[in-house]
């Protein structure tokens, strides 16, 4: 053992055994081996098999999508043959046209150069069709970017225009309120080492446990005395901010932590040639539409909900009829801050868990529950959403500040003409 020494291996010698290892594969009684050894076949203008294995190879193979990664294959080399007769040509551009990688569009460009006009013309039109599916999957994408950031800004904002539209409360807070919940996801996943998505799954009830926990603790504790106190309200709770995050800094540390994504949140989803979704980004998707669900249904189908709404319409009358409006307050200030650690949860999955973390949204979420209408749920939905989608189609243009910039002027500008937002709430209180 003492005579062994380790030996290096150059870039070159790796891509060989690569190569040896994916042409091993393409013979896998596996599809989805054979599928990804396949498509590695289209990684260098040159493939590493020869013509004749490939033709081997498709004689035997059955899956449709191994079978157009072959025959994409044995393009590459049609394409770098200036001998290749009209019909070999036009096949190739056919294979070349469907695979659509770097490498196929580089064989297109080829034989557009081809001094055959049929062939050269068929190229050209491959190569248009491939501009226009890359500038259409370049819109869905910027779509689903807006999306994924728009769901978050919901997720970020609900739980606020719960306790800012029944409470009035400014809760400058709110943001801790949403770290909160993420660190909660880091600690699941220190509890259950090895277990990432088991931790995960039970870090949504414990982050809404504790953020809800410690939003009645503030209630009770602060803000209870400072109703009809806008201004003091702000800056008792903006000092609570600052607490909470010299407590987690001085619990945790000040540094970055790192939650661990989940197997079955981890990956892409490939819809196209030059589309494909991240798994996370449409888990937290639909997790927001989940979580939007449930608390439209707690606020229009309990008697929780039914309360809320009556002391958001008309507090006096409210109490008039019995409602017991400071075990509302508590309970929905509760209610809000158990969705903020919710929504922290989710946005572990994209980010890194810091003292700062709740910073970066809380500016947003007021943005959205205004633009939205306070208090009103499907408000917060669309107000979200559109404020995602419209970031993400700005910023190629203008850059990530100037866009939001931008944003942030059209919405004083639309408020100068709705005040109320774009649903605005309904009551005799409101009205007043």
């Amino acid at each position: 053992a003492d005579s062994l020494r380790k030996v290096g291996t150059s870039n070159r010698q790796r891509q060989r055994i690569t190569d040896i290892l994916n042409a091993q594969a393409l013979t896998s009684t596996d599809t989805a081996k054979r599928r990804q050894a396949s498509a590695a076949l289209m990684d260098s203008a040159t493939p590493p098999l020869k013509a004749e294995a490939l033709n081997k190879l498709l004689t035997g193979e059955k899956d449709e999508a191994v079978r157009g990664n072959l025959n994409a294959a044995l393009a590459l080399y049609v394409a770098a043959d200036p001998a290749a007769v009209r019909s070999d040509q036009l096949a190739a551009v056919k294979a070349l046209n469907s695979n659509g990688s770097p490498a196929a569009l580089n064989a297109l460009r080829t034989l557009a150069a081809s001094s055959d006009a049929a062939v050269a013309k068929a190229a050209d039109d491959a190569l248009y069709s491939q501009r226009v599916s890359a500038q259409w999957a370049q819109f869905f994408e910027m779509l689903f970017f807006g999306t994924s950031l728009g769901s978050i800004l919901v997720l970020a904002a609900i739980g606020l225009a719960i306790t800012f539209g029944v409470m009035g409360v400014i809760n400058m807070a709110h943001g801790e309120l949403i770290m909160l919940g993420a660190y909660t996801a880091w600690g699941m996943q220190q509890l259950l080492p090895g277990q990432p998505g088991l931790a995960l799954i039970l870090a949504v009830p414990a982050a809404f446990l504790v953020s809800g926990g410690t939003g009645v603790l503030l209630e009770k504790t602060v803000i209870r005395f400072l109703y009809g106190r806008p201004l003091e309200t702000l800056l008792a709770t903006f000092g609570i901010s600052l607490v909470l995050q010299q407590a987690v800094r001085t619990v945790f540390s000040p540094l970055n932590r790192a939650v661990q994504n989940p197997e079955f949140m981890s990956g892409v989803w490939q819809i196209t040639q030059h589309f494909s979704l991240t798994c996370n980004r449409v888990y937290i998707i639909l997790f927001c539409l989940g979580v939007f669900a449930l608390i439209h249904v707690a606020m229009h189908r309990t008697r929780l909900g039914l309360e809320v709404r009556a002391v958001s319409q008309n507090r006096a009358i409210a109490r008039c009829m019995g409602v017991r409006a400071s075990r509302v307050d508590a309970l929905t200030f509760g209610l809000g801050s158990g969705v903020a650690g919710m929504a922290g949860v989710a946005l572990s999955q994209v980010s890194n868990v810091g003292p700062n973390l709740g910073q970066t949204y809380i500016v947003d979420s007021f943005m959205v529950v205004v633009f939205g209408g306070v208090g009103n749920l499907w408000g917060t939905l669309t107000g979200g959403l559109a404020l995602g989608i419209a970031n993400k189609f700005l910023e190629p243009a203008s850059g990530a500040m100037l866009s939001k910039i931008i944003i942030l002027v059209c919405l004083i500008l639309f408020i100068q003409k709705r005040p109320r937002g774009l649903f605005p709430q309904k009551g005799r209180a409101v009205e007043a």
